[in-house]
């Protein structure tokens, strides 16, 4: 029987882990890095050990640290969560020979399924159904193809292309992002099928035999070959799920596996089922598993680790339906590259309950108001899921509580997600993993443009009166009020897209008199002039507008400068600009500058080239993924003032490109 154990992960993961162990009167160790330190991972363990210093491969990724935390904590088990050594067989095998019980498949089988070329010729020979698939590039015959990395997975090294022109450089881009990300560069090619779904079989097996297929989900909205929207069960005719369920238990069967496992697919537009790869661990989208199912997946993990078997031999009927979104750290003004900070404000509404299985709606989070979003590991914050006895409803609850939720301090992919719930392609179940590609209009922000100026205005007065509750003195005066009254209050930000002006006046009594905010384009009336408003109610951190005879209410949080407010029809950010700002060092034009955190990982050019725009000028890699820096213009390239190697921070000068060469 397992007492204390020791989760070799961080994050959600380790918090949803540890909530099954609780229940179960399981002691919990976490292990983290210095990064990690007041992670609330780490404050919710029994026992915590430290592995000093902070990227993964000082720390989570040390098997020797890792196995030495479980010894001075008196672990008499490892669960690997996901990610991290989670598929390294060594690291299996490590633990079990020092003594420990391993709440995962066995080496063997997680050593059969990380190499993906060797494990697509064991499952082939099982009958299950493959893609055309080649180990040299030479021997390609027909395009597109998938570039993908041999070990690991979550949509590392994989590119798409689409001509022969292209092939060289994406197997090479690829070798480098699965070297960094799994410490193997191995990469191989299959035929892209366009148009298809990503579907997956959850699978579940003991140590008496017993392999079981728990159901299929649709996992096909992707961005950048990662997960974002997940559900189950997924929407099929009976006989493709059917062939699904054989095909996952074959698999599971050909390498006699134990535990929680899952095999993916994809289901190409004529119906036909294609092995992509399995995955010999716990995925993060269980949660919509067992939201269906009512199992507990984690207490079954611990079970069969203990050797008992499993309480169900075949696929449990599916009730309801469940939608999962991974709510990630991504700022969508930069392409949605990862994003970095500090956290101010973490609200859901409406959360039934967090980590276990629960109608309704679920947070599995790995921060909390105040935690640090850092460079070094994935930018996922938390998964949201939705129970409900149908897809539309699951559907529209999950959107509504991502809409009302309050994310202050990081930029997140929070609105994208609303929109493609909200989106009828999803909502008609025809999404497949070309989804984003086809519908740019997701990627708008759920606050229009014409709304910004109405938020503003609540930025502005919300700051009024916060400044007016704290004064010292002649506290009885209206916010905003003056004893010149033709002169107005005036208030600058900096908004989504440039500076924004707030002109307001008040009279005596306290009533908005009149209003204004530039540029101009942002009125929100037909004949440009601004809509009548009138000031309900406005407080420090709430402000309540009647909008033309209809009320709209404004939620507003304030950090220092940074102004976070919610309403009706989406949030924004403003930063108060100073009335009298200091002066400022001025950056070299065609200055090109780091977006987050990272390393320079090669430098593709050199001082005095000529490059044309969209030519590639360095590579920086940041949370696991490659960001490409690209020559915004024609010109040559001035200055590199960082190296290959370098490390740099937010606002760093990456690349200095101008339109004569300096020399």
């Amino acid at each position: 029987m397992i007492r204390t154990l020791l989760v070799a992960n961080r994050g959600e993961i380790a918090r949803r882990i540890f909530a099954t162990c609780r229940a179960l009167g399981v002691t919990t160790v976490a292990v983290h890095s210095d990064a990690d330190a007041d992670a609330p991972f780490v404050a919710e363990a029994d026992l915590a050990v430290r592995l000093p210093g902070n990227t993964p491969a000082e720390t989570y990724l040390r098997i020797d640290l890792v196995l030495d935390a479980a010894r001075r904590a008196g672990a008499d088990a490892v669960h690997p969560g996901y990610g991290f050594l989670a598929e390294n067989a060594d690291f299996a095998a490590a633990v079990t020979d020092a003594g420990l019980t391993w709440v995962g498949p066995p080496a063997k089988a997680i050593a059969a399924m990380g190499d993906k070329m060797a494990a697509k010729a064991l499952l082939a020979d099982a009958g299950v159904p493959m893609l055309p698939t080649w180990t040299d590039a030479a021997q390609v015959t027909g395009f597109p193809v998938l570039v993908k990395a041999a070990a690991g997975g979550g949509g590392r090294g994989m590119r798409v292309v689409r001509d022969a022109a292209g092939l060289a450089e994406a197997v090479a881009g690829a070798r480098r992002e699965a070297a960094a990300a799994f410490g193997d560069g191995t990469v191989f090619i299959e035929r892209y099928v366009e148009r298809g779904r990503h579907v997956e079989v959850q699978i579940f097996g003991d140590t008496h035999g017993t392999v079981v297929a728990l159901g299929v989900r649709d996992c096909s909205i992707q961005r950048r070959h990662q997960k974002i929207v997940e559900e189950a069960p997924g929407v099929l005719p009976p006989e493709v799920r059917e062939r699904l369920h054989e095909a996952a238990v074959a698999a599971g069967r050909a390498v006699d596996y134990v535990g929680a496992g899952t095999v993916e697919f994809l289901l190409a537009p004529d119906g036909e089922v294609h092995f992509l790869e399995m995955n010999t661990r716990l995925q993060v989208e269980h949660p919509v598993t067992e939201a269906v199912t009512g199992w507990d997946l984690v207490r079954l993990q611990l079970l069969v680790a203990e050797g008992e078997p499993l309480p169900l031999t075949a696929t449990p009927p599916a009730d309801g339906h469940a939608i999962e979104v991974r709510l990630c750290a991504e700022d969508p003004a930069q392409g949605f590259r990862p994003a970095t900070g500090t956290l101010h404000r973490f609200a859901i509404p409406g959360v039934a309950g967090e980590f276990n299985p629960t109608k309704g709606l679920r947070l599995d989070s790995g921060v909390v108001d105040g935690s640090a979003v850092s460079v070094h590991y994935d930018s996922m914050l938390a998964k949201l899921v939705a129970w409900a006895p149908t897809r539309t409803e699951a559907a529209r609850a999950l959107a509504g509580a991502l809409a009302r939720a309050e994310l202050h301090g990081v930029a997140t992919n929070r609105d994208l997600l609303v929109r493609v719930l909200r989106s009828r392609e999803f909502g008609a179940a025809e999404a497949d993993t070309s989804f984003l590609e086809r519908h740019e209009e997701v990627f708008a922000p759920l606050l229009a443009a014409d709304q910004l100026p109405l938020v503003a205005l609540a930025a502005a007065l919300a700051g009024a009166a916060g400044r007016r509750a704290a004064a010292p003195v002649l506290a009885g005066l209206p916010s905003g009020w003056r004893n010149v009254p033709a002169f107005p209050q005036v208030t600058r930000f900096a908004g989504p897209d440039g500076e924004i002006e707030v002109r307001y006046r008040l009279d005596h009594t306290g009533t908005l008199a009149d209003w204004s905010v530039s540029p101009a384009a942002a009125s929100t009336t037909q004949d440009g002039s601004a809509p009548d408003v009138t000031v309900v109610e406005a407080a420090p951190d709430r402000v309540v507008l009647d909008v033309d005879g209809t009320r709209r209410a404004f939620r507003v949080h304030r950090v220092g400068a940074e102004v976070f407010v919610d309403g009706p029809d989406g949030a924004a950010t403003l930063t108060e600009l100073p009335r009298f700002p200091l002066p400022t060092a001025e950056l070299a034009a065609g200055s090109l500058l780091a977006p987050l955190p990272g390393a320079v990982t090669r430098v593709h050019v050199e001082v005095g080239q000529r490059v044309a725009a969209g030519d590639l000028l360095l590579t920086l890699e940041a949370m696991k993924l490659e960001h490409p820096v690209l020559a915004p213009t024609d010109g040559v390239v001035a200055e590199l003032p960082v190296p290959a190697g370098g490390q740099v921070d937010t606002g760093a000068v990456l690349a200095v490109v101008t339109e004569e060469d300096p020399r």
